[in-house]
């Protein structure tokens, strides 16, 4: 099992065209850590902006009495994907990764592949 920072740095060093990693407490907004970011990608307001892209999902579907689970959330912009994977792991539940992605070198199919591998090895 690895721990946020081990998934953070993986998920930015192994996932090709990515720019930068979270993992968010979508109750309070927070990062619980970060990897990558700049200063065209400020990964503190990502995670809290992203936190009301995930309650505004939840509370849709619950409106939608779909009895259903989000598996990842994705933001297209014109040169960068925005995954957003909600954890599913009992102990872990609450939280969401995010990862921000170059879209000129990103394989998004692949990125959301190894994000999900990522997830399932860590341990909150």
């Amino acid at each position: 099992m690895a721990n946020v920072e081990t998934a953070l740095k993986e998920a930015t060093t192994t996932i090709e065209g990515a720019l930068g990693a979270a993992l968010v407490d979508y109750g309070s907004g927070m990062a619980l850590g970060t990897v990558g970011g700049g200063k065209d990608l400020d990964l503190g307001i990502a995670a809290a902006g992203n936190t009301d892209v995930v309650r505004a999902k939840v509370r849709t579907m619950e409106m939608l009495g779909l009895n259903d689970e989000i598996e990842d959330i994705l933001i297209t912009l014109g040169s960068q994907y925005h995954l957003i994977r909600l954890m599913k792991a009992r102990s872990s539940g609450g939280f969401f990764l995010y990862l921000a992605l170059d879209r000129g070198r990103a394989n998004l199919a692949m990125a959301r592949h190894q994000l999900k591998k990522i997830e399932s090895e860590l341990e909150i």
